[in-house]
Order: structure tokens, then sequence, then C-alpha cells
């Protein structure tokens, strides 16, 4: 597939990204085999959107992240973490009746690996439209949110849905990755209910190949992203895995090939790369062709490495990498 187009993404301008979501530990097993069996485990910080404000972070950007933490050894090294990534802690609650909640991931040669949560009742999870609605929306720029979210309480399902109605009241760029986690949602039925809601309201949508069969029964990017835009997204950009990335705004599109890599460690962490790049490359002013390009990148270096957040490059390291890797046929 080839370019058939290029264009601007309207309604951005500098200013912060805020990003709301639980922060988590991870543990990840530096051997392979069934958790269980696993003796030796490398211990880091996840969360979808967390791991999108630190590739925003390292690339320039201003992101805030909105979370409960318990005051708890994960909740210390999450809030050790953000600082350490200049990613801005003000709106950062402590919740001393409930835990932090962690993860644990599986290292494998082939394939994804397996992940299993420890989520439930955590501090994060009680977040509500109340914390929405404290947040100080005038020097935000751009929202940020994921499908991880809603389905954690039926609090910050109200919680996400008054985002979006605050940040579009606001005149604030919404951004909505919908990042299917089937598992942890009461019914299917809720799940697609909901995320196709919340995509509606967007100007900019991130799905991939899968969650376009999954909400809409598409079978194609172009299909995927048709989909979206019928649903009211303004601009959609669909991930193709390893073979790059199409974008519409309904009348115009543009695909770009992604960047090859000889090994891939772990997938976990792409997509969120993805969506650093290219909202990154937005806030810049730079062409959705560019933008999906950066976000290509970022998702590749991703897979290099074992951490969902460790690769996420600077931006002397995101061109060494462009420079030295050829892109997918």
């Amino acid at each position: 597939m080839t370019t058939t187009a290029d264009f601007t993404v309207e309604g951005l301008k500098p200013g912060k990204v805020l990003l709301v979501g639980e922060a988590m530990a991870l543990f990840t097993a530096m051997e392979e085999g069934e958790l269980g069996a696993v003796d030796t485990f490398n211990a880091s910080v996840a969360g979808a959107e967390l791991n999108v404000c630190v590739g925003l972070a390292r690339l320039g950007q201003k992101p805030v992240y909105m979370t409960k933490l318990a005051p708890d050894p994960f909740g210390d090294r999450i809030r050790a973490f953000m600082e350490r990534n200049a990613i801005d802690t003000s709106l950062v609650t402590i919740d001393p009746s409930r835990p932090t909640g962690f993860m644990m991931k599986s290292k494998v040669s082939h394939g994804d690996p397996k992940t299993y949560y420890w989520r439930k009742g955590s501090a994060a999870s009680t977040m509500g439209p109340d914390d929405v609605d404290a947040v100080d929306f005038s020097d935000i720029s751009v929202v940020h949110l994921t499908g991880i979210l809603p389905p954690l309480s039926d609090t910050t399902l109200a919680a996400s849905h008054e985002l979006v109605k605050r940040a579009r009241e606001n005149g604030a760029f919404v951004s909505f990755d919908p990042n299917l986690r089937p598992a942890i949602w009461p019914s299917l039925d809720l799940m697609r209910d909901t995320l196709r809601e919340l995509a509606s309201q967007a100007d900019l949508v991130l799905p991939g190949i899968g969650e376009g069969r999954e909400l809409f029964g598409a079978e194609t990017i172009e299909d995927t992203a048709k989909a979206f835009i019928d649903n009211g997204a303004k601009y959609v950009v669909v991930k193709d895995g390893p073979k790059g990335a199409y974008a519409t705004n309904g009348t115009e599109s543009a695909y770009v090939p992604g960047f090859v890599v000889d090994t891939v460690v772990d997938t976990v962490g792409a997509g969120d790369g993805f969506a650093a790049g290219t909202l990154s490359a937005l806030l810049e002013g730079k062409t959705i062709s560019e933008a999906m390009e950066r976000g290509c990148a970022l998702g590749a270096i991703q897979t290099q490495f074992v951490s969902d957040n460790e690769g996420l490059p600077t931006p002397e390291e995101l061109e060494a990498f462009k420079s030295s890797h050829h892109r997918a046929a």
C-alpha cells in the first residue's frame, strides 16, 4: 500500500497532555516458564497511560498523570519513577485505605507474554467524576484516554465519561486508544458499547485491526478506519502491526510503512509507544504521515526491551534508531 495523500490534524495546540489511569508495579520473569515456577523477576513500573506519559516526556512534551496510589512500596516506586521521568505528579493522590495494583509478566521467545493482574480494589480503582471535576483544564491541550480505565470499577467508568465531557467543554483535543482488555470488563456487551461511545466523542482514535474487528466487524485497516469515522471520530490512525499505520480524516488518507527490527524481545508497550510518538509529533505541528512514522519508530523500539517503557527514546535516540533501521516493504 502507498500513501494516497497527507494531511494535518487540526485542533491541537502546544500545552500539557493529561492522562488518567492506573499505574502498577510490574514483575517480569527473567526466565521462561510458568510464572508459578519462575524464581527470578525484574521489578519495574507499568500502566498503558503511564507508558504514554514516559514517551511524551522523553520527547520534550509536558504530560500530567492523574492517578491514585497507596502509601506502600509499590506506590513509592511509581511516584519516584514519575519524578525521574519528568512527569507532572500534581494530580497524584494518596489513598491509605487501598493498595497499589501490581502485575506479573512471563518471559517468552515467541509470541506475546502472559500477564496477570492484581488490581481489584486498588487505590486507582476508586477514581471517579469528582476527581475529574477537580482538574484545572485551562492549560490542558490534549486529553489522552485508553479503554483500560473504564472497566476498573463503576466509578472509573463514570470518570472516563466525565473526562471526555470536561475535555470537550474546555476545548481540549481528545485522543483515545481503545486498548481492548476483555478480561477486565464485566461483559463484552458493556465493553463494546462503552468503547464505541468514547470513540465517538474523540478527535483522534488509535485502534488496531483487532479492535476494529471486535467493535465493528471490520477486517481491513481501511474498513476499521471508516468504521471509527462513521462512528463519530474526526481522525483515525489504525496500527497495522510491524507493517505500518494508516490514517484518514474521512476524505483523505495516508499509509506509512513500519520499521524493521531483527528480533522482537517483548511486544507489550509497543502500542503505547506508538501513541506517544504520534501525539508528540502532532503537538509539534507535523503532518499525519510524519506523526505515524514517529509512532511506528517508537513502537518498534519498545519491542526491543522487556520493560513496558524502558526503551522509549529521547529525540537523539529516536533519530539514531531511524537512521540505522530500514522500513517495511
